[in-house]
């Protein structure tokens, strides 16, 4: 029995490489998946800003829109011809 002595002390020492094993791979787990949630809310605040400026754009532009609507109103009154023939069947096909 003096050939198994170190049996005991052995699994001791073994069963605290293994607990150490799996917290230090519960460490790295953890750093990576921080980094990435970390990373993702960072990506979503940009995207909603994004939002929000192309939003003001697009508000920007509507009124610039309207605000030049009337002038664009009377060019195109001005520029239709008065000699234009109705019976013409190319106005009437769709062009590709």
């Amino acid at each position: 029995m003096n050939a198994f002595e170190w049996l005991p002390g052995a699994i001791n020492i073994l069963s605290l490489v293994v607990s150490g094993g799996v917290l230090l791979l519960v460490a790295v787990l953890w750093f990576f998946i921080n980094r990435a949630s970390v990373r993702a809310s960072e990506q979503i605040a940009l995207l909603e800003q994004l939002i929000d400026l192309q939003k003001r754009q697009n508000s920007l532009l509507r009124r610039l829109c309207e605000a030049n609507e009337p002038d664009t109103i009377v060019e195109k009154k001005q520029e239709v011809p008065q000699d234009r023939d109705d019976s013409d069947l190319v106005g009437m096909i769709a062009e590709r």
